[in-house]
């Protein structure tokens, strides 16, 4: 079966390197068009084209992927089942091409968390379990007809890196499950509305003001959301009026006794913000032009 590969991110990579492992016919790979990066913005390849030209396999990169070009060069590569992993919104001229359809790998367990960030909401929102699904794509995101899904347990104490790590393993053994199915035809497809859609929590593009730790909130919600940002894109708050990044933290419940937002230090040892009903102490930071380090180095480089 000639399957075409798309996707950007190291994500990706996982469930792209699982086909290829067992077996799977994956004649191209379609990813992002390399982008200036870095100080020199010098033009960077994605995780996926890098992947790909080292095991040999066509790539193609489109502005566009409703161009007449790239359509025609994707029509050639002849694919009969097409894999998205982590990539853009495609059209329908693009994912109905197949005669075995298009097949998407999501961060979540469907129908809960639609949208960009499954795996950052599912921890902000304080989730005991999370997962990945498969499911053939249609127009509208992240509603088509579930095929596969595999739950994992939350601890309540991860980051969203650290779910990203377990779901990306987990979702490239879930992905060649799926596509050995759809080449055999033993599958039973799920309409999503067949499931209880009352209560749906969605998961959108996470924006700066998303970031903004609010410690007017309970010490539960700004814990989860500091991990649920974490490492990327990051809670921050203001401190000596500079920004600081916090990427992990602690937790103590009891009365403040100070004003959400105050502060409390050694300068040595420790840092903790009053919320609602507790203290959240930062334990990894980085400060506006300077580096990632734990508390202990960074208060001996700043006086507060």
């Amino acid at each position: 079966m000639r399957i075409v590969f798309m996707g950007t991110p190291d994500f990706a990579v996982a469930s792209l390197e699982a086909l290829l492992d067992s077996g799977a016919d994956v004649v191209g790979v379609v990813t992002a068009p390399d982008k200036p990066a870095g100080r020199g913005q010098k033009l960077s390849e994605s995780a996926v084209k890098q992947f790909a030209v080292s095991r040999g396999i066509p790539v193609l990169q489109p502005e566009r992927l409703k161009s007449p070009e790239f359509l025609a060069e994707l029509e050639a590569l002849k694919p009969e089942l097409q894999v998205v992993v982590a990539f853009r919104m495609l059209p329908q001229a693009v994912w109905s091409m197949p005669p075995k359809g298009t097949i998407n790998l999501h961060g979540s367990l469907l129908p809960q968390y639609r949208g960009a960030a499954p795996i950052n909401w599912a921890i902000i929102n304080g989730e005991k379990e999370s997962g990945v699904t498969t499911f053939f794509l249609k127009q509208d995101i992240d509603t088509g007809n579930i095929l596969f899904t595999e739950k994992v347990t939350l601890t309540g104490d991860e980051s969203a890196g650290e779910l990203h790590d377990r779901l990306m393993y987990k979702g490239a053994g879930l992905l060649v499950k799926t596509v050995k199915a759809v080449e055999c035809g033993k599958y039973q497809e799920h309409p999503q509305e067949s499931f209880d859609l009352s209560d749906i929590k969605h998961a959108p593009k996470i924006f700066k003001d998303d970031c903004n730790i609010d410690f007017a909130q309970s010490v539960d919600v700004v814990y989860n959301r500091i991990r649920g940002l974490s490492p990327y894109p990051t809670a921050f708050t203001t401190l000596n009026g500079k920004t600081l990044k916090v990427f992990a933290t602690t937790k103590t419940l009891t009365e403040p006794g100070i004003s959400p937002g105050a502060f409390l230090t050694d300068n040595k040892t420790f840092l903790k913000f009053a919320c609602k009903d507790g203290f959240i102490s930062v334990t990894d930071v980085q400060l506006e032009g300077k580096k990632r380090m734990g508390v202990e180095e960074f208060l001996r480089g700043v006086r507060l």
